[in-house]
């Protein structure tokens, strides 16, 4: 008898354990979905036969007031157990949607954004709300920095703030305003040549905020702002190129992290007599703390050059990436204007050093962030080779060797189609691999404005765009980037979100048969990435199935 009870239980717990993930909550809190930066949700409704189906939902609602170039988030277990999108706009605007209907759950105006006409160089018009905000679960708190001004344009303000995620209000003790709080070696902060671009992080209970500037027009730092969670008072900063100006923390991805300590890159300085914190992957002590040692920094050797011809290192963001059998295999990958992909040691980055493995990968200036994954077959690495109508999505391998080396992966030509920051789903976090980029526009073409799947082995097209009803608007080049939960992908343009859907599987009450083995694609082999012009793939179109009901996120 007591072998039967244990035999029950132990089939009540396998039973148990195979439900609850199922059923756990699924959450987007951050930029690109994880603290490594590396873009990819784990979805099993994403098989490829599914996403050939997606549809956009025309009954989710999903409007909203402002120019978006941040991503949105996706929050469960909302105001009466409704999951949530939440979006920041530029007219400083915070909403809640309702992740199934679009419609409007709470929204928040946080402050006056500033205008082009009362800002230097600024790109964007009106300025306030362009970073990624980030959400702490535990304490249900929504963080993200805004430019405001109180006085219609004359005085302007950097506002770190943090809102209750489930009903918008302002959280006790906040907003932080940067200006009166952050100074680093005699430098103070100002607000009204600096822009806020990089995603929000958190690391360690403190939120890390970085700042840039706006087109190098001005006297301008790179910032890094670390702010307690539970204690915003204590305001600890850092600042690049003291000893001249520069260094700006500007690439989209923001701050990343390996769990214990942040990592950012920083752009170009001007003149300065000896480095000075520009060109650089840097590793942060909790604060953050920089405090010099070659183990925390990373600076290529031609920093001078990149100073020079304005070739940002740090254009893109840092992207953390782990190797299996690769030494060293904790890498930081590092993409920059000078059209290079750098592989450096995180655990000891090397300070002024020549990298693990550098490879000539695009044709053009490299603006974006990038996503990585790994498959059966390789450790990858997606991104836009280039822009301005001769688009190009691309994939490098990084080898499992020692010391790891850059190899070709594929490429797909998106020609005048656009393509904004790669996102990537997986069944289960090794197969169905699909890239996504959505056809945004840039500085000479309008894009198709669309959505677009390749598969992350070859870079054949699983999804090619959709219909009439699957068109967006107001997508951007340099931000635009999607995000997944419970079988839907969301989308942020200005003035609307768009939801998207694949179908869900029809349950059939016959013996399934027998599985069949079927080949994996391989991919061929071919010469490092080079100098030479990036080989282009036709995608190939595939068959799509009936579509069945769509799944729906949780009430």
């Amino acid at each position: 008898m007591k072998l039967l009870f244990a035999i029950f239980w132990l089939v009540v717990g396998v039973f148990f354990n195979a439900v609850v993930p199922a059923n756990a909550q699924v959450n987007v809190t951050q930029f690109h979905n994880h603290q490594s930066r590396d873009g990819l949700y784990i979805d099993s409704a994403f098989t490829e036969s599914a996403a050939v189906n997606l549809t956009r939902d025309l009954n989710f609602d999903g409007t909203i007031v402002g120019n978006v170039y941040a991503q949105p988030l996706y929050i469960e277990n909302g105001p009466g157990g409704k999951a949530m999108i939440i979006v920041a706009t530029e007219s400083n605007n915070v909403y809640a949607l309702d992740a199934l209907d679009g419609s409007i759950i709470w929204q928040r105006n946080v402050g006056e954004p500033l205008s082009a006409g009362d800002l230097i160089c600024t790109k964007l018009d009106p300025l306030g709300i362009t970073g990624t905000p980030v959400v702490d679960l535990g304490s249900r708190a929504l963080f993200l920095d805004a430019m405001i001004t109180p006085d219609g344009g004359t005085t302007k303000k950097h506002l770190i703030l943090s809102l209750n995620v489930d009903t918008g209000d302002i959280n006790p003790g906040w907003p932080v305003d940067v200006e009166a709080t952050a100074t680093y070696n005699g430098i103070n902060f100002d607000p009204s040549i600096q822009q806020q671009r990089p995603a929000l992080g958190i690391v360690g209970n403190i939120l890390y905020v970085g700042y840039g500037s706006m087109s190098d027009c001005s006297p301008f730092h790179g910032w890094l702002v670390g702010v307690p969670i539970d204690n915003p008072a204590n305001v600890t900063a850092w600042a690049a190129a003291t000893d001249t100006h520069g260094g700006a923390i500007w690439g989209v991805g923001g701050i990343a992290s390996d769990g214990k300590n942040p990592f950012v890159m920083t752009g170009n300085t001007f003149s300065p007599p000896n480095w000075d914190g520009g060109e650089a992957v840097i590793r942060f002590q909790p604060g953050p703390i920089f405090g010099g040692s070659p183990a925390d920094y990373w600076v290529p050797e031609n920093w001078l050059d990149l100073d020079s011809f304005d070739e940002d290192l740090g254009s893109s963001g840092p992207l953390l990436v782990d190797v299996p059998d690769a030494a060293p295999s904790h890498l930081v990958v590092a993409l920059g204007k000078d059209r290079n992909a750098y592989l450096v040691n995180r655990d000891n980055l090397g300070g002024i050093s020549a990298p693990i493995a550098v490879s000539h990968v695009a044709s053009s200036t490299i603006l974006q962030a990038a996503v990585t994954y790994r498959t059966k077959q390789s450790t990858y690495v997606a991104f836009r080779a280039n822009n301005d109508g001769n688009t190009v999505l691309s994939a490098f391998r990084i080898t499992p060797t020692n010391p790891p080396a850059i190899a070709s992966g594929w490429n797909v030509d998106r020609g005048t189609g656009g393509c904004g920051s790669p996102f990537v789903t997986s069944t289960d976090g090794t197969n169905n691999m699909i890239v996504w980029v959505v056809g945004t526009e840039d500085h000479l073409t309008a894009g198709d404005q669309r959505l677009h799947g390749y598969d992350g082995d070859t870079g054949a097209v699983v999804y090619d765009g959709g219909g009439p009803n699957e068109l967006m608007a107001g997508t951007h080049y340099y931000s635009t980037t999607g995000i997944v939960a419970r079988g839907r992908i969301y989308v942020a343009g200005d003035n609307k979100v768009y939801a998207f859907a694949v179908p869900t599987p029809t349950a059939t009450p016959t013996a399934s048969p027998t599985a069949t083995a079927t080949s994996t694609p391989t991919v061929t082999p071919t010469p490092t990435p080079s100098s030479s012009p990036i080989p282009r793939l036709t995608p190939t179109p595939r068959a799509r199935p009936t579509p069945a009901a769509r799944p729906l996120p949780p009430r």
